[in-house]
């Protein structure tokens, strides 16, 4: 699998990456399940793995998969925001506390890259947070740090000049990142990490969407029509992902999945490599005509 210098660190990231949101809120999905899964992707080349103390029991179930083979992936997770994001600690102390907590159910000693997760502006004015971070950089729990958000709270962080990535949210129906937190992120030497990089795959249903979650983004696909749409939920997937993976500046695109097939197909999706320049910039064209900079990131 291509792999990508990631901004200023010494990373070299698998273009595609495994997001462990969905496997911890799923209340059916099994360890076996997740352990076929994260074994396969890594046998096939995948080498970043992101999670997130907010995500339930996600990082117990990765770290039961593959803590045995830690040396042979990066590892992301963020703090801030706790227990399925019903409640979060910007403290120091809380920063540290979690992070010591993500260590022992990830059955690691150490993280690549340590994010806040989605907090606002102004607590990272306040700089307990950033204050938590760098301890825990200090005390070599996080080899980097880095901010998890969208919007201008994600440019804030990004001005401020003290972090190593950025993961924000960006698809054919979120765009507007593109010449904005990305241009601006990759212009500092900061590695983008694209996060919902396929829209949650709202196409694949035929209304609405029962969850909240996924309206913002099917209300969009709607008027945005694209053409491609219309071919096979594969081929439309392949292209969504090959799209946010083109994007200059994104380098790794974070897909969850609590399948273990799905992982090889989203592999066989990258290994076309991006899209050439004309589909690129139709479908670019195509947002700018219907919903430009006026439909914001979805957080």
């Amino acid at each position: 699998m291509e792999k990508r210098k990631f901004g200023k660190t010494d990373m070299e990231v698998s273009v595609l990456g495994f997001g462990g949101a969905e496997i911890g809120f799923n209340p059916q999905q099994t360890q076996e399940d997740v352990n076929q899964l994260l074994n396969s992707a890594l046998d096939a080349g995948l080498n970043l793995i992101d999670t997130a103390a907010g995500y339930l029991k996600s990082e117990q179930m990765i770290g039961e998969a593959v803590g045995k083979r830690r040396k042979e992936f990066y590892l992301i997770t963020k703090c801030g925001a706790l227990d399925g994001f019903t409640r979060s600690d910007w403290s120091v102390k809380g920063i540290l506390a979690t992070i010591e907590t993500s260590l022992r159910d990830l059955k690691t000693d150490y993280l690549d890259i340590a994010q806040l997760h989605s907090c606002d502006s102004e607590i990272l004015k306040r700089g307990e947070a950033i204050e938590g971070l760098q301890r825990a950089q200090e005390k070599g729990y996080t080899r980097y740090i880095g901010y998890s958000g969208d919007n201008e709270d994600a440019k804030f962080a990004v001005e401020m000049d003290v972090f190593d990535s950025l993961q924000t949210s960006v698809s054919i129906a979120d765009q507007t990142p593109i010449d904005g937190n990305i241009k601006l992120a990759a212009k500092k030497n900061i590695g983008v990490i694209a996060k919902r990089p396929i829209a949650n795959a709202v196409w694949r249903h035929d209304s609405k969407p029962s969850e909240s979650y996924h309206h913002e983004y099917w209300d969009r696909i709607q008027k945005l029509k694209f053409d491609f749409l219309t071919k096979s939920l594969e081929e439309a997937t392949a292209t969504a992902l090959r799209f946010t993976l083109s994007i200059p500046g994104v380098l790794v695109a974070i897909v969850g999945t609590t399948k273990p097939q799905r992982w090889q197909e989203n592999a066989r999706f990258v290994a076309e490599g991006n899209l050439s320049n004309e589909e690129f910039q139709a479908i670019r064209e195509r947002w700018r005509e219907v919903g430009g900079d006026n439909w914001a990131g979805q957080t």
